[in-house]
């Protein structure tokens, strides 16, 4: 396991959880805007839509503001107008940094970008300097008490998944970005309880950091993550057992 499901794992275990920091509902709202407008306000027809609102649900939304951001985003209530946009650049260790935005002022959010990488010894980079060593895919968690993992493979494979990794305290089913949801429902058909389903950004290659390269890449992802107009970020960065285990605790 590598980038962004590293990250979040030693995230989730520090307890550093956007939704501790009081940011999940902007961001949120953002996704579910964005999502209406793309792909108009049916839950069922428009998975992106689908995944905001369960996010949203899974954070204790109300429903109201729910309903008010898909209003906002179909045009029937008066809104924001945001525009998406990925950010590249390069992090310790030559690692590879994605930076998706979601924002209603650009040069705003490059200015923060900036100087987020600036103060962390990092560095912005070129449109297509990194993105090229990732690939959008679909991933579900699946808790490890679920089914063993050469059942779970299988039953996977059928609905469609195109991998499974194991991890401390999950499965990851991975899927094709446009099968995520189908695979999803003929899991849940199949008895098989779900947990998380997301779109990820995954590397084809890794680089594994350690001691102060490490810390400084959790810090700068950290910081990133603070910034009101960042939506997701993604990384190549990899990190053996133990240094997760210290990255987590503090250690």
């Amino acid at each position: 396991m590598s980038g962004h499901n590293k990250w979040s794992t030693i995230k989730h275990k520090k307890g550093k959880a956007d939704a501790a920091r009081g940011r999940v509902f902007t961001k949120i709202i953002k996704e579910i805007t964005v999502a209406a407008k793309l792909g108009g306000g049916d839950v069922n027809a428009n998975p992106r839509l689908r995944k905001a609102v369960l996010d949203a649900k899974s954070n204790n939304m109300p429903a109201d503001n729910i309903a008010r951001a898909i209003k906002k985003g179909t045009g029937e209530l008066d809104g924001v107008s945001y525009e998406e946009i990925t950010y590249e650049g390069y992090g310790p260790g030559g690692t590879a940094v994605l930076v998706d935005v979601t924002t209603d002022n650009r040069n705003r959010a490059i200015t923060e970008i900036r100087m987020v990488f600036n103060k962390r010894g990092a560095k912005m980079a070129e449109p297509g300097a990194v993105a090229y060593l990732f690939t959008t895919v679909g991933q579900i968690s699946v808790p490890l008490s679920a089914a063993g993992e050469d059942e779970l493979m299988a039953i996977a494979l059928d609905a469609g998944a195109s991998d499974l990794e194991t991890g401390d305290e999950d499965y990851t089913v991975t899927t094709e970005f446009g099968d995520l949801w189908a695979v999803r429902d003929k899991l849940e058909a199949a008895g098989v309880p779900v947990g998380d389903s997301k779109v990820a950004k995954v590397a084809s290659t890794t680089i594994e950091l350690a001691g102060k390269d490490a810390e400084s890449m959790m810090t700068l992802l950290e910081a990133l993550e603070d910034l009101d107009d960042v939506q997701s970020v993604w990384s190549n960065f990899d990190v053996d057992a133990e240094t997760a285990a210290a990255l987590a605790t503090g250690e």
